[in-house]
């Protein structure tokens, strides 16, 4: 990987490159915060510095390298109009600036993409085409109608004008905070890395720069260490779920990254829900692969001033309620336990009389007499309850064992 002494001169983007889109730009973007979570710094033990890009107007950095190629477009290009393939952030972003500017915009998603993001795109007066099953085929599709129809093409990562509009979220981290001396930061196709990246090197000083993937899709991992791993399943942080990297990204992130790590899929869950009720912040699962890398590599960071990017804020909210459900089961805050029972009078209200002294909630009751091979005067309640931590739950599960009672934990996920 990376080390200081290990620049090209010829690499496609340069400090400069980020510096002009940072003029060019700034006036149209947000420039989100740039603050300390004391709570996650005590957590970790490092300093943890947090950029809310989730606060964009569409709730993802992914404006900067639109709005940056956008404005540099000739006359006739924009006459013409840009098109773009995504069913995510850089639609969004592309297709909100191109209407600010009044750029027609054609984006081509697949058939499978969700409504609410076709309508959403379709909000900014963008042309939606959908095609194909995957993002590949429309992908390919969107070349095509490049070709027909003279549109200029915004590629989501690997473009160079896209990478220096990126690396201007380093611009402003530095510009608030200038003790960082680690970047983490999520790949994807890897444009944002390869422009924070070239931000990190021109400072003048020795700043880390990692890279974080998703387990699930170990793409730029793959191709800068020579690994095979499959890049496939459904992951939370489908913003990252990139089976190909960029060819000048792959190269940039070559020579600037100090470090690739991987994150498990119950880390991203771990880390939305911590931001959420940390932060009071919501994230997609992309936007929380740095802290799940915090989380996941704490000797790494440990006594680093650490700048980590929420890249996006993007996540279905009945996602993010069944994240926030798994936490709280996993945390043992939310529980199902399963009680076997004789079926008489007053069973059910004595295993109830127990979970009132221990004062735990209960939520909701199943019963279950028939698809049982317990005896015909047996039965199997299932009793979903709220306690406070691990520890007043296993007193709850200790005092219905005591009180005569078969009890098992139905696992969480």
């Amino acid at each position: 990987m990376a080390t200081a002494v290990q620049l090209e001169p010829d690499l496609p983007v340069s400090i400069g490159d980020v510096r002009a889109a940072h003029a060019r730009i700034r006036d149209a973007i947000v420039r989100t915060p740039t603050l300390v979570s004391k709570t996650l710094s005590k957590m970790t033990g490092a300093t943890v510095w947090l950029k809310f890009e989730n606060l964009q107007f569409t709730a993802a950095y992914k404006e900067r390298g639109a709005l940056n190629t956008l404005l540099q477009l000739s006359p006739e290009a924009r006459a013409k109009g840009v098109i773009a393939a995504s069913a995510g952030n850089h639609a969004q972003g592309l297709a909100y600036h191109a209407d600010r500017l009044g750029v027609p915009a054609t984006i081509v998603m697949p058939i499978t993409t969700p409504t609410v993001k076709v309508v959403q795109t379709e909000g900014h007066n963008a042309k939606v085409v959908l095609h194909g099953e995957t993002f590949d085929a429309a992908y390919a599709h969107a070349r095509v109608l490049e070709a027909e129809c003279g549109y200029t093409f915004v590629h989501p990562f690997d473009d160079p004008r896209v990478i220096a509009g990126q690396g201007t979220v380093a611009v402003e981290m530095f510009e608030d905070v200038g003790d960082i001396d680690t970047l983490i930061v999520p790949i994807g196709g890897g444009g944002l890395i390869s422009g924070m990246a070239t931000v990190a090197r021109a400072q003048g000083h020795g700043i880390e720069v990692i890279g974080v993937e998703a387990e699930l899709f170990p793409s730029m991992y793959n191709r800068i260490r020579g690994t095979d791993m499959p890049c496939a399943g459904d992951t939370l942080a489908e913003g990252i779920a990139v089976k190909e990297p960029g060819g000048i990204t792959a190269r940039m992130v070559a020579h600037l990254v100090d470090d690739i790590l991987l994150v498990s899929e119950r880390a991203l869950e771990e880390s939305v829900s911590l931001l959420l009720q940390i932060e009071k912040t919501v994230v997609e699962g992309a936007g929380a692969a740095g802290l799940a890398a915090l989380l996941s590599y704490p000797d790494r960071f440990r006594g680093k001033t650490v700048g980590v990017v929420l890249c996006g804020g993007n996540i279905d909210t009945r996602l993010l309620a069944n994240v926030l459900l798994r936490d709280l089961a996993r945390s043992g805050r939310l529980a199902r336990l399963r009680i076997r029972l004789q079926d008489q009078p007053g069973a059910l209200f004595n295993v109830a009389r127990i979970f009132d002294a221990e004062r735990v909630n209960i939520i909701e009751i199943y019963h279950q007499r028939v698809f049982t091979t317990l005896p015909a005067k047996g039965l199997v309640t299932d009793i979903e309850c709220e306690t406070r931590d691990r520890a007043h739950l296993d007193r709850l599960i200790a005092a219905l064992r005591e009180g005569g009672y078969d009890t098992t934990q139905v696992e969480s996920a």
